[in-house]
């Protein structure tokens, strides 16, 4: 990233109370507070903000490629990349990325991502958007690799998953059906659920989170556990058990846009309580 681009957070606020704060690099949502005093987003202790470091925390972007699911680097290259802030308002802010000589040598295809934030009286909506700017077709996998604060990880529960198929790739490429209707986290999880529903909820302590996505086909959750989160060296010591990452994704059903087509997916998180 050129030096002279800014790496000043942009901060929204809504009138309700609500508030956020947005990295340049990556548009990465790096926190979000639905009521003063209340942060809903998990960020790292440990996080380096640095150009081309990705950031352990908030909602780092995905694209074009999710995790090891090709020849890429993990997790694509837009969540190292500076976006261009193209538009903000009050409660609202929409970042641009556009294929350059560097996007190009890694993955040769030329797009366009845009990434919508909009804040909401306890609601805060992520929209991502691709077109294939390209003479080729072009196919991507994605995420909103959103990192949840959460209490304690031993007491939280997902609603929504049951009857899911998954994949655990704790396990390599074993696939499972979804048992429990209230799953906990125990040790080390990192499931990606195929053909997901459009809303999910997670109940931690007192308080309640909906996630709603539209788009997205899949949700993968993940914790990384005691033993492999005490090898991250960006997490900080027991990080692990305050966090829990529950992302809209696209992985089973990789996304193929011919020249001109724009596909779109958004991930909606609220603060019940």
């Amino acid at each position: 990233m050129n030096a002279t681009l800014s790496r000043t957070p942009v901060v929204l606020a809504h009138a309700s109370g609500a508030s956020a704060a947005i990295d340049p690099q990556g548009a990465h949502v790096l926190s979000w507070s639905p009521t003063a005093g209340d942060e809903r987003l998990f960020l790292s202790e440990r996080s380096i903000f640095a150009d081309g470091v990705a950031i352990r925390g908030g909602v780092p972007v995905i694209f074009p490629q999710f995790a090891g699911e090709g020849p890429l680097p993990k997790h694509g290259f837009a969540r190292n990349r500076h976006w261009q802030l193209i538009e903000q308002q009050a409660h609202s802010a929409r970042w641009q990325l556009q294929s350059d000589a560097q996007t190009l040598a890694l993955w040769p295809h030329r797009f366009t991502c845009e990434l919508a934030v909009t804040l909401a009286d306890r609601e805060l909506l992520i929209e991502l958007s691709v077109e294939n700017t390209d003479s080729q077709s072009q196919t991507f996998t994605a995420a909103l690799h959103s990192y949840l604060r959460v209490g304690e990880i031993g007491d939280v529960r997902i609603e929504g998953l049951q009857g899911l198929r998954y994949r655990d790739s704790t396990q390599g490429t074993r696939e499972f059906d979804e048992a429990a209707a209230s799953l906990a986290i125990a040790g080390e999880v990192d499931r990606i659920y195929f053909d997901a529903p459009a809303s999910l909820r997670l109940r931690d302590g007192e308080r309640r989170l909906r996630i709603e996505q539209s788009g997205f086909v899949d949700t993968v959750v993940w914790n990384p556990g005691a033993e492999r989160g005490a090898a991250l060296a960006d997490l900080e010591a027991e990080g692990f058990r305050r966090m829990l990452c529950i992302e809209a994704a696209t992985v089973g059903r990789p996304v193929t846009l011919q020249p001109g087509q724009r596909w779109s997916g958004s991930q909606r998180l609220v603060a019940e309580r």
